[in-house]
């Protein structure tokens, strides 16, 4: 075989990994992300189920699921505090 042969079968094998790679990589993201919003509407769930004995009742949709999942108990008690104070 001659060298230009192997070099392009190595640039191909090295642009197959870096397509496959990212393929995985994005859709590991899409994975994290909806695994998030997913703990985030259940920690809301858990605030309400909580909070209603206090008055305390925040809505439960993609904003506040956003947020609560991807800042976690920090972000629920920013919920919470945000409910009361300014709502």
């Amino acid at each position: 075989m001659s060298p230009f042969i192997i070099i392009a079968i190595i640039c191909g094998l090295l642009l197959l990994l870096l397509v496959a790679g990212l393929s995985t990589k994005v859709f590991r993201w899409i994975g994290l992300s909806f695994m998030k919003l997913l703990i985030g509407a259940l920690f809301l769930f858990f605030l309400n189920a909580i909070g209603n004995q206090f008055g305390l009742a925040v809505p439960i949709n993609l904003i506040t699921s956003a947020i609560s999942g991807f800042l976690g108990l920090p972000g629920v008690a920013a919920l919470a505090i945000i409910q009361l104070w300014i709502f």
